[in-house]
């Protein structure tokens, strides 16, 4: 029963998947994207058919073990426009540094003003960066890796949700803005969102992605000690 309950877990989200992204691309509301809807309606599933999530993880689990082949697969179009991505390697390097300092610095600093302990902050700092590398980072920093991954997928969500009215309002006309602004802000989610607007957008998205990764894993295990030192000691005793 339990093999039969992982098959029907594995396939039954994939068909899930697959209808929310129809109803996505017929009506085109931002709420009714399948990233957004499918764990929904994966969970009113669970609850009604009363499946314990150990069940469900035995054959669905393995979509999980995909999203590091997945990221691999973002090099394809970063290699396409490589000639593209070198003529702008300066100010997408700056802009990606920038934007990690701040993600890794700010939800620090808000997650220690709310009042949140050890744990759960070092689970939030790394929140900006696609899930593998997010909860390995976790892991070296003392956060959770479980938590991490569940800070991810609401930082993912919200900022792919989010970054169409941010383009509209900021006007961000060019694709490498758009492109660095949905993979810095929501990694993987975000450069999904990013292929939707565009091959360049997707391009620019992933290399951002890839690159906020790697600067975090050096903010995170080497500067971030002593910054947080300096606040949780010096600025708020």
């Amino acid at each position: 029963m339990s093999f039969l309950t992982a098959i029907v877990s594995l396939l039954g989200t994939i068909a899930v998947f697959y209808i929310c992204k129809m109803f996505y691309k017929k009506y085109q509301k931002e709420w009714l994207s399948p990233i957004l809807i499918t764990p929904l309606v994966v969970i009113i599933i669970l609850l009604l058919t009363g499946t314990s999530y150990k069940s469900y993880t035995a054959g669905a689990g393995i979509l999980s073990n995909l999203l590091g082949p997945a990221t691999v697969a973002f090099a394809v179009p970063i290699y396409k426009n490589f000639n593209l991505l070198k003529k702008h390697a300066f100010e997408i390097f700056l802009s990606i540094a920038v934007g990690s300092a701040v993600a890794i610095t700010s939800s620090f600093i808000i997650a220690v003003v709310i009042g949140l302990n050890n744990e759960l902050v070092h689970s939030l700092v790394p929140r900006s960066v696609t899930t593998p590398i997010a909860m390995d980072i976790s892991n070296m920093i003392g956060g959770s890796p479980t938590l991490t991954a569940v800070f991810v997928m609401v930082t993912g969500i919200l900022g792919s949700l989010i970054a169409p009215l941010v383009i509209k309002v900021c006007r961000f006309h060019r694709p490498s803005s758009r492109g660095l602004m949905l993979g810095m802000g929501a990694h993987g989610t975000g450069t999904s969102k990013a292929f939707e607007l565009g091959e360049l957008e997707g391009t620019f998205a992933s290399l951002a992605m890839i690159v906020a990764a790697l600067i975090s894993i050096v903010l995170s295990t080497t500067f971030f000690p002593a910054f947080e030192h300096l606040v949780v000691n010096i600025l708020l005793p």
